[in-house]
């Protein structure tokens, strides 16, 4: 970009199960406008999120790009006859909404869009704490489990996107009885270390369990199994884990000290033998990695587009 031509001005929709988030921002410094609501039908929400834009166009004149980071499954792919759709999902009335068709009708402009995780793990590397860094991989641990992949400067889709959170572990019954919570696969990452999976096996929601229960050195060891499997696989430089299960201050030095062990000395780099605290990091960006990756999607579908 010429130095005197205006700094682009982009839309940033977080497209989450339990709420929408909307910026407009030229990158993290310059937020200039922020608004969320709860997600309710594909309709009323994309409604409501073609209102807020609009109305910010008329206050910061028209918008360069948009950007969707949202829930999946969903299909990212541009050769493909339901891009820009929700796939199956367990969220009432969203399978197969048509999410960029709605906002293409709205809006004539460049469109990126992609899962939140994907979303999260480009910003993250343009912005965040995986500046500089190629491979990158972001993983979100809450309610569900979803990773975002970025190689070579691209975010990584395939059959679809990953879904590393279906990864199947490792399961120790004796240790571990809980059968999972996951309705497709029962004990997989997602079944065995999400959310709902500690609050079904230990009766009670994460954030209500204090830092010495049980329950977090059984959750650091499914992620580090987890990391483990991603490192040797996919070698990324570095890990950032967000979500709020991995925010729980005892979980992270857990999770560092299980990796490695786990690896035993097999992945001779000093990111994993010396440096892990540097490895793998909460999101530089914080809780706004998910809607500045929307920001960072509508970056790159301008810059595609010229």
């Amino acid at each position: 970009m010429n130095k005197n031509e205006p700094t682009p001005l982009f839309g940033g929709i977080e497209g989450g199960g339990t709420k929408f988030v909307c910026a407009v921002s030229s990158g993290p410094a310059d937020v200039r406008a922020e608004a969320r609501f709860p997600t309710t039908t594909p309709q009323e929400t994309l409604q409501r999120v073609i209102n807020f834009f609009q109305e910010q166009e008329s206050k910061f004149g028209r918008l360069d790009a948009l950007g969707l980071a949202c829930f999946g499954p969903l299909d990212p792919r541009l050769a493909s006859p339901t891009y820009g759709r929700i796939m199956l999902t367990p969220k009432p009335g969203w399978s197969n909404a048509d999410l960029v068709g709605t906002l293409r009708t709205a809006f004539d402009l460049p469109i990126g869009f992609d899962t939140d995780v994907n979303g999260a793990a480009l910003a993250e590397a343009r912005w965040g704490a995986a500046q500089g860094c190629d491979p990158v991989m972001y993983i979100t641990i809450g309610t569900g489990i979803g990773g975002g992949l970025l190689v070579n400067g691209n975010l990584v889709h395939g059959l679809i996107h990953p879904e590393t959170g279906h990864l199947l572990l490792p399961h120790d019954w004796q240790r571990d009885p809980f059968p999972g919570a996951c309705p497709f696969h029962g004990d997989c990452f997602e079944g065995l270390a999400a959310g709902p999976a500690i609050e079904k096996r230990w009766g009670q929601r994460a954030e209500t369990l204090p830092p010495d229960h049980p329950a977090w050195e059984l959750e650091a060891e499914y992620i580090a199994l987890a990391l483990a499997n991603y490192i040797v696989t996919l070698s990324p430089q570095r890990i950032i884990l967000g979500g709020g299960v991995s925010q729980q201050p005892q979980v992270m030095q857990l999770v560092r000290r299980k990796v490695q062990a786990r690896l035993n000395g097999y992945v001779q780099s000093p990111q994993i033998l010396e440096q892990i605290d540097q490895y793998i990091v909460h999101p530089g960006l914080g809780n706004q990695a998910g809607v500045l990756g929307a920001i960072a999607l509508a970056a790159q579908a301008l810059q595609n587009q010229n």
